[in-house]
């Protein structure tokens, strides 16, 4: 496996049932990613409503993280309308419920807004961020994700790598895919589930497991990398908030998410 139409592929049991082969790359620390386990419902949700083949909305949970190999996908609709699919879809693995996820599947295009209040990143070119590593010297687990994402971090959000954070709340990043190929609707869903956490810039390390997210996709992105920032609101109660924001080389707002996580104070 490796790219990501390989590693969200799917195998048709039957007109609502679906299997995955959940691919080991794309993990954190050997737990499978968040956003990619959504981006395979969303292939499943996708299969479902043709005449709405992109993903608008996801509002995801996760109950139990599931490992790489073999899982089980059902797929639900619960309203087919004119402009709009409503989608319920379930992950599971060796009969034990993983993720659950509400879906809107919709028809997107690359028009502009027609008003927006939310500015592009403030982020240094690409070629002067920091390449994210697969394992970062020192670090107890790897980050397998970066061998198919590559993403580089705006040197003014790195201070944690060197017991330095900025405690701002905000790291924000370039990415790309690892293949070459161009941002979708369904892959966006990694790209707003960035490493390292927010936390790290509030000097708080260690895993953060979502709990639940959600995404908005407003269009589809232009060709090229996409410029992510995710900022944190409130941290308390073993628990915190991450919203992120992704723009595209025409500097819009491409898609949107907010999750819950959780973190070690």
């Amino acid at each position: 496996m490796g790219n990501f139409q390989e590693a969200t592929a799917l195998v048709r049991r039957s007109e609502t049932e679906f299997d995955a082969e959940l691919d080991p790359q794309w993990s954190v620390g050997g737990k499978l990613h968040g956003g990619y386990l959504l981006a395979v419902l969303g292939r499943a949700a996708g299969e479902l409503t043709p005449a709405h083949p992109h993903l608008t909305a996801v509002s995801g949970s996760f109950s139990a993280p599931p490992d790489a190999g073999p899982a089980q996908l059902s797929v639900e609709v619960l309203r087919a309308g004119r402009g709009l699919t409503q989608v319920r879809a379930r992950l599971a693995q060796n009969g034990k419920p993983c993720v659950e996820a509400l879906l809107t599947q919709g028809l997107l295009d690359e028009a502009d807004p027609w008003w927006s209040g939310i500015e592009p990143i403030d982020i240094p070119p690409e070629e002067d961020c920091v390449p994210t590593p697969v394992r970062a010297p020192g670090a107890a687990f790897s980050v397998d994700l970066m061998n198919v994402i590559d993403q580089r971090l705006d040197p003014r959000t790195v201070g944690f790598a060197v017991g330095k954070p900025a405690k701002a709340g905000v790291i924000s990043s370039w990415q790309r895919l690892g293949d070459g190929a161009d941002w979708d609707p369904l892959s966006l869903l990694v790209a707003l589930d960035p490493v390292p956490p927010v936390s790290y810039d509030l000097g708080l390390s260690g895993w953060a497991p979502t709990v639940q997210f959600s995404a908005y996709v407003r269009r589809l992105p232009a060709p090229g990398p996409i410029r992510v920032r995710m900022t944190a609101g409130d941290v308390g109660g073993n628990r915190m908030d991450e919203v992120a924001h992704a723009f595209d080389s025409k500097d819009r707002l491409v898609a949107q998410a907010t999750q819950i996580a959780g973190v070690r104070i």
